[in-house]
């Protein structure tokens, strides 16, 4: 079973997958934020920056791209070519507003006849192999066996599918008889994504979906980094490696933010899911939270890792 780490915009970056690849080395690929190509450009700077091969070294990467723009999308993926990448990914799946409203993301679910046109002038052109990340649909579950006859046209190398419906957000049981069905059903390579926060899930989802190849997890890397080590039977992660991983992120993104203000709120953002490893350090938490500069974060840290805490 392959296992992938999801995008997760504004955190997964290139400073966090370098220190996630060097102390956790478990997945099989990354996939990397969505990058949003306009009639200007095809990848601006903070893009290029995130997705250069040298900034990735020793990591299965695939881009993420998110548009509604076949022309848009073709000219990111022959950047991406000269870059040295093979695969690229296709956001169908995002459910924020700001990206519906646009067409975008999970918006284009809500267009099946656009969203074909769209593929089959991106299949016919785009000189890498193509998976796709979708959820269910826009609003009802059952959208997903139209989208599916759409999708199964094509030659995707891969389909993601997010057992939820864009509506759903991340609230709410995922749909799992309507991706069973889908499993059941398709004739596309299937790889599950949606709440495996544990190895005990894991197996759940292995067991439930007899037909799928791969599984994605997101929310459950980023409160516990080695998860994926656990699951293939590896041990779990050691206070003394949190605390080196926690210092490799942070000393990475000093280096690449340049900003005090930038790089705290940077690692305040892990913590809201680190918090889970020591729900019983709540002061220590706490003052973490509050830290307005580098001396006073790293000492509420370096507390926290002295104390008795048990992860």
């Amino acid at each position: 079973m392959n296992i992938y780490f999801a995008p997760m915009e504004g955190i997964t970056g290139y400073v966090y997958r370098q220190a996630h690849q060097l102390y956790f080395p478990s997945v099989e690929k990354y996939f990397s934020p969505f990058v949003s190509p306009t009639q200007h450009h095809a990848l601006n700077q903070k893009e290029k920056n995130d997705l250069m091969p040298e900034h990735n070294q020793h990591i299965c990467l695939v881009p993420q791209v998110m548009t509604n723009q076949a022309e848009y999308f073709l000219r990111v993926c022959k950047t991406l070519e000269q870059m040295g990448y093979q695969e690229v990914n296709l956001n169908l799946g995002c459910p924020s507003a700001t990206v519906v409203t646009k067409g975008k993301g999970a918006g284009f679910l809500a267009n099946l006849d656009g969203l074909h046109l769209f593929l089959e002038e991106v299949f016919a052109n785009c000189p890498l192999e193509i998976t796709l990340k979708t959820r269910l649909g826009m609003e009802q579950p059952e959208e997903v066996f139209d989208l599916m006859r759409i999708l199964e046209q094509y030659p995707v190398k891969e389909w993601i599918l997010h057992a939820r419906v864009r509506e759903d957000y991340y609230q709410y049981t995922p749909r799992y008889e309507i991706f069973a069905e889908v499993a059941r059903q398709t004739k596309l390579p299937l790889c599950y994504n949606g709440d495996i926060l544990t190895k005990r899930e894991y197996q759940d989802c292995i067991d439930r979906f007899a037909n799928i190849q791969s599984v994605m997890i997101g929310r459950g890397l980023l409160h516990n980094p080695a998860l994926v080590r656990e699951i293939k039977g590896g041990l779990p992660m050691t206070k003394a490696e949190w605390k080196q991983f926690h210092q490799t992120v942070y000393e990475g993104y000093q280096v690449m933010m340049q900003s005090q203000r930038n790089t705290l709120f940077k690692m305040k953002e892990l913590w809201t899911y680190w918090a889970s490893l020591v729900p019983q350090e709540t002061k220590m938490l706490k003052k973490i939270k509050k830290a307005n500069d580098f001396a006073t974060y790293e000492a509420a840290v370096e507390q926290l890792f002295l104390s008795e805490i048990d992860i």
